[in-house]
Order: structure tokens, then sequence, then C-alpha cells
């Protein structure tokens, strides 16, 4: 549509009796803006939220937040005594100008206004970070995706600490990686799952270091249980023995990358290895194998969760996955006590809840590697806490998670992918010696 046609004045007193205001206004390119009759205009909210482009006429009114948010990369701001100069002003804005004032807008309305509730706590933190400003957020962390609530200042100061940040910076994550193997079965048998992942995961020319969380009701084992590797096993006694333990961020991790495992993955090291090459090009995804789903149940009118084998998926379980530090911390310090006591007493769904935060932060799908069906070995005669993967009520809990987890966002955060990737040459009919990663396929 030419932007001539595109043009809507929107005032308090201007009544659209020919055309639906709302589809006129999200077909609109620029969308005026003229002084209300209060302080604000509700108008202005409505633009952004319609992806058009506010042209401001309204001279000294102060726009919201523009402490932080520098509107000039998402708005036009004209002159009320020039309102003859407008369509020559915006008839010169450049197309590739346009696109970017538009996704700006929507990334605003997205990150600061969608909600009262985002509104309220960017006040805050906008407050927040004027009175302790050696911790107060810079420009960039505020006008630049995911925005300033997710860019925690307490965790640091320097934006090339924060995975998103790494593109925009040219700069790569540490080329290696913190095991943490989630522990909460006694240690009764030299073959026992876990000691096996201990010694694969160690071999990992990758791996700095193995965390093993000892989240068991028995006592830590004695050192010369634990195998013998080349990398340092490092056994943390969990205090709460609880489930979002897992995700606390402990200062003995000192990788931008955290391998994520439960005690009875199986995963070579060559596995390792790929998925973790994976994720360095993508550190502000999850990257793993265990992938499921969920969906929209009409009939029941809520979400859906399902662990069916397809080729779509929407989260990829934190039992055999990479994600970055960062997201430790803003799942100990960002998502509310309710969310995270739900986890708790029910021992179940913090992966999900991990699957939550990180595609609300990028607004992207985690990344599957590898076609792998089965990633969980079998533990006959364990206690009943360490299968709960067999107890009939895990899935039911879970699809009630999806749901609390999806009310608290405000929305369904988690997106669809059908993407996995595979090791070159992977399954073609070549020599396996041209293969660099030919170990998977044996697998």
């Amino acid at each position: 549509m030419d932007f001539q046609s595109t043009l809507v004045v929107i005032g308090t007193r201007v009544r659209l009796r020919k055309y639906e205001y709302k589809e006129m206004l999200h077909n609109s390119t620029f969308c005026l803006v003229p002084r209300g009759r209060r302080l604000g205009s509700f108008r202005f909210l409505e633009a952004l939220q319609a992806a058009c482009i506010p042209v401001m006429l309204s001279n000294g009114w102060e726009l919201p937040f523009s402490e932080v948010i520098d509107w000039n990369t998402a708005a036009v701001i004209g002159d009320e005594r020039l309102l003859l100069q407008i369509p020559s002003t915006t008839r010169s804005i450049h197309q590739d100008k346009i696109l970017s004032l538009r996704q700006q807008t929507q990334f605003l309305w997205e990150a600061y206004f969608s909600s009262v509730e985002k509104i309220v706590l960017t006040t805050l933190e906008i407050i927040h970070d004027r009175v302790l400003q050696h911790m107060g957020r810079s420009s960039l962390m505020w006008n630049n995706h995911p925005g300033g609530l997710f860019t925690l200042p307490q965790y640091s100061s320097y934006l090339g600490h924060f995975p998103f940040f790494y593109a925009p910076l040219g700069i790569k994550p540490q080329a290696k990686f913190t095991a943490v193997i989630h522990a909460v079965t006694p240690l009764v048998s030299q073959s026992q799952p876990i000691l096996k992942l201990l010694v694969a995961v160690a071999k990992s020319q990758h791996c700095a270091q193995i965390i093993v969380l000892w989240n068991c009701d028995k006592p830590l084992p004695a050192k010369h249980r634990w195998p013998a590797t080349s990398q340092p096993i490092v056994v943390i006694e969990g205090e709460s023995k609880v489930m979002s333990s897992r995700f606390l961020p402990y200062s003995s991790i000192s990788t931008d990358a955290v391998l994520s495992l439960d005690e009875d993955t199986v995963l070579s090291t060559t596995e390792v290895d790929f998925a973790f090459t994976v994720w360095q090009s993508f550190p502000e995804r999850i990257v793993g194998y265990p992938a499921r789903s969920h969906f929209w149940d009409a009939n029941k009118e809520r979400w859906g969760y399902t662990s069916k084998w397809t080729n779509d998926y929407s989260m990829v379980l934190t039992g055999a996955a990479f994600y970055h530090r960062y997201y430790n911390y803003l799942y100990t310090n960002y998502l509310p006590a309710s969310l995270k006591s739900m986890v708790d007493q029910l021992s179940n769904c913090e992966d999900i809840l991990m699957n939550f935060l990180v595609s609300a932060v990028t607004k992207m799908p985690p990344i599957k590697v590898t076609q792998k069906k089965q990633y969980k070995e079998t533990m006959m005669g364990q206690t009943t806490r360490a299968s709960r993967w067999a107890d009939p009520d895990h899935f039911a809990q879970r699809q009630t998670c999806m749901n609390k987890f999806a009310s608290w966002f405000g929305t369904m955060p988690l997106v669809h992918s059908q993407m996995r990737l595979d090791p070159i040459l992977f399954k073609d009919q070549v020599s396996i010696l041209r293969k660099k990663y030919r170990d998977i396929e044996r697998l």
C-alpha cells in the first residue's frame, strides 16, 4: 500500500465511521499523534502495538520512559508549528529506515508496554538504576533486544557477558564448557549410568570441569567411588535438595557454556563435542538432544504437552542440553518464587520452565541436534524418586505446569521449529573416513 494512503490521524475527537479503526491502524505505516487533552496519549500506545510509526505532534510532551528509551529509533518527532511539512518528511524516509522504525516499535511495545505489570516493573527498574547508578543499565541494554528487564545489571555491566549481545559485539563464547550432572540416586554400583556419563563427558576436548550436584538423601560417596578422569570432578551437595537447585548460579561454573545432564543420560563423547560446536554458533539458545512440543487443545481450551516423536518441537529438555550460564542467574533472580516452588513441590517441570524463560528472552526456539530417540538408560530397582519418568502423574503434572507458566508469562513464549542440525555428511553414502563425527552414526 502506498504510504500516502496509510497516513492516519489519531486523535481523541476523530471518529472513523467509514473504515474499521483497528484494521486501518494495522494497515498504516505512519500514525499522527497530536497533542491530547492530558499529559499523555493512549493513541500513542495503540500505534506502537500496531507497528505503526508514531509521528509525534506535541511540542514539550515528554515521551514515556524517555530517560532510558531512545524514541528517535521508533518514532518521528514532528513540530506542531510545522504541520504542513509532515507529508514531505515522511516521504523522505527510506524504506529500510521505515522497516527499522517499525521493528523497534514492536520491540518497545513487547518489552515495556504490553501489560500493566511490565509498565510498573520498567518504572521500578528505572528508579533502581537512578539510585544505584554504578549498577545501572546502559542505553544499549534498554534499547536493544531483549531489553532492560531481561538484562540484569547485578549479573554484569559488560554487554559481552550476556549471550544475546555476542553477535552485535562480534565476540564468541569461550571454547570450554562446564558439565553439571544432577544426581538423585545413591551410588551403589560401578555400572550405574552416571559413572559411564562422567567418563564420556570428561573425554571431550572442550570439557573444562564436571560438577556433580548431589541432591540425593544419602550421604556423599567417598572420593574413591568416582572414576579417575582427565578433568576435575567437583561434587556439590545440594542444601535444599530441590529441583530448582540444578539451575542455581554456582560460583564454581567459570565457563560461558553449561552442559546440563540428568544422571541417567546416555551420551557419547562425540555427541557432546558436536552439540557444543553447534551451541557455539547459537550461544543465546538451548541446544541439545531430547525434544518435546506443546499444542493448543481447543476442546479443553488449555495448552497441552506432548513427547510424540515428530519433526516438530518447541522444547529441548535440560537433561542433555547446552545453554549459557546467564540463564541460571536469570532463572534464580527473575522468575517468581511461586513458579520455582511449584517445580520443587512436584519435583518436575524445571526443564519446561527453563525453556519458557529462554524462549521468552530470545523469541526463538531451541535447537535440536541429531536424531536420537533414546537418551535415558533404564534404571531398574532404583528409588521412586529416580524413576519419576515412569510415574503416571508425571505427564499430567507437566500439562499443569505448561498452563501455569503460560499464565504467568502472559502469553505462550515457546516457538515451534522443525530444524534439526546434523553433522556434515550425516547418513550420507560416503566413506566413514570423510566424516568428522563418524561415531554418531553408530549410536
